[in-house]
């Protein structure tokens, strides 16, 4: 059976989906087992699942086919939950040249065919220049639609849920502090397994409420995987080469997920707690937005309201107490079903309401002509884009500086979410068009058909996508 280690604010809706279609979570936090009546075995993890630093998604990373396992029960929980493998997974090895040193905290580094990490100066002995060439392992990989670089060390470790075994220690350790830490060091001289020479193991937290079995288990789980990593880089040369990938114990697959994605897990924790409508909306709005959640289902007791995507969220509540407000500066943070995020700039907002809707003004640069419209692109010319929580389309108005209409251009996209400081959602290639002459078309749509046919769109959202094209023609052509 596959076995997943689960942290972050999908936590118990994970725990609950996998453990419906058969899959053991392991290692589990404690409010997780207060929530749910099983017991939770402290075995290594196959599979370690963590939302990412955004809140946006999960990053899942471990053995290739367990984490082919967990992504075919989570990565249709909704239509617009999205899946990308990782070029740059977890834990993998690579020679690395420095690009540029000298600067910040840290330097970018080549990994060779394209990919790229950022490796921190205190992780390395003396100066750091462009062209020094280092063997590096990744330390937190970074999904599609962040801009950042993965962290990358100038180290090798075999880390996992119970221990971790490290070249740059020596000897063995606890992260748990006191009398328990002192226990566990002293009981690995009562494991069968020895330390590997030239590494340290240091034992983590989570081993605090483990017996000498678990221990066990977890200690020879991390000896067989630095085995199997050692293996794979028997052949490589001492010295770091040209810039390449040597090897990838372990693969990460990536998991956005949108507002109707949100909702299901939504629904998947109210089996299990009370839940507040909109709990993983909210949560992923801002951090600061979590403990609130929390007081209020714990207030609460049981839930009021049943869930509804589209009536029970309580976007007011949320807006007023985290954003975004009227005055605002909010980004539209264009998603692309490859996994790019691209901003599309910064605006104003003009207007906001508790039903979330949200007018957002934007002043643009002359030169060139809006996509599609072909109207020309004037200084002084403003863009007035009408956002609604939860459509799958949002509105842009081009006008000049007289005043007079240049054209609206309607985006289809997943479902789209007003956060604190950005719009989310993921752009579904076709569009609709409004000319100044009044004449409504629909562009864009070979790029949906040439989605579909690269395998980059599921058929059953490219419909949806294509269903609501027609549905906004129609309205703008009354």
């Amino acid at each position: 059976m596959t076995t997943v280690r689960v942290r972050g604010i999908y936590t118990t809706a994970v725990t609950q989906l996998l453990a419906e279609n058969g899959l053991e979570v392991v290692q589990a936090s404690g409010p997780i087992r207060e929530r749910f009546d099983r017991e939770f075995a402290l075995a290594p993890a196959d599979v370690t699942i963590y939302t990412t630093r955004d809140r946006q998604g999960l990053e899942i990373s471990g053995e290739p086919d367990a984490v082919e396992a967990v992504c075919a029960e989570l990565e249709d929980v909704a239509i617009d939950a999205f899946r990308w493998d990782g070029e740059v997974p977890r834990g993998a090895v690579f020679d690395a040249e420095v690009i540029d040193g000298g600067g910040g905290r840290g330097a970018p580094v080549d990994l060779g065919e394209g990919r790229r990490g950022y490796l921190k100066y205190d992780d390395v002995d003396g100066y750091v220049d462009a062209g020094n060439r280092y063997r590096v392992q990744v330390d937190e990989p970074i999904p599609p639609w962040d801009d950042d670089r993965p962290l990358v060390t100038h180290s090798l470790e075999i880390r996992g849920g119970l221990c971790t075994l490290s070249r740059d220690r020596t000897g063995v350790s606890a992260a748990v502090r006191g009398e328990r830490g002192e226990e566990l060091v002293g009981m690995t001289d009562l494991l069968s397994t020895d330390v590997p020479d030239g590494w340290g193991l240091r034992w983590r937290e989570t081993a605090a409420d483990a017996d000498l079995e678990a221990m066990s288990e977890a200690f020879e789980d991390g000896v067989d995987r630095l085995a199997a990593l050692e293996d794979r880089l028997a052949d490589a040369p001492a010295d770091p080469g040209e810039p390449g990938e040597l090897a990838e114990p372990r693969t990460t697959a990536w998991l956005w997920f949108g507002r109707e994605s949100r909702f299901a897990l939504d629904d998947a924790r109210r089996d299990v707690e009370t839940t507040m409508a909109g709990h993983h909306r909210t949560k992923a709005a801002d951090r600061a937005a979590s403990a609130a959640v929390d007081f209020a289902e714990a207030v609460a007791g049981s839930p009021e309201t049943d869930g509804d995507a589209d009536g029970s969220f309580p976007f007011g509540a949320v807006s007023r107490q985290f954003g975004p407000a009227d005055g605002d500066r909010l980004e539209i943070g264009h998603g692309k079903p490859d996994g790019r995020l691209i901003s599309l700039g910064y605006g104003d907002v003009t207007a906001v309401d508790p039903e979330g809707k949200l007018t957002l003004e934007r002043s643009m640069s002359g030169g060139g002509s809006y996509d599609a419209l072909g109207t020309p692109k004037d200084e002084g010319d403003t863009a007035v884009t009408k956002f609604r929580e939860g459509r799958w389309w949002y509105p842009t108005t081009y006008r000049g500086a007289d005043g007079g209409t240049k054209g609206t251009y309607v985006n289809v996209c997943t479902p789209v979410e007003l956060f604190p400081d950005t719009v989310r959602y993921v752009d579904l290639y076709v569009d609709v068009i409004k000319r100044p002459d009044g004449t409504v078309e629909i562009v864009d749509a070979d790029e949906l058909e040439a989605a579909v046919d690269d395998g980059v769109l599921e058929a059953d959202l490219a419909e949806k996508a294509r269903s609501v094209a027609e549905a906004v023609e129609r309205a703008l052509s009354k």
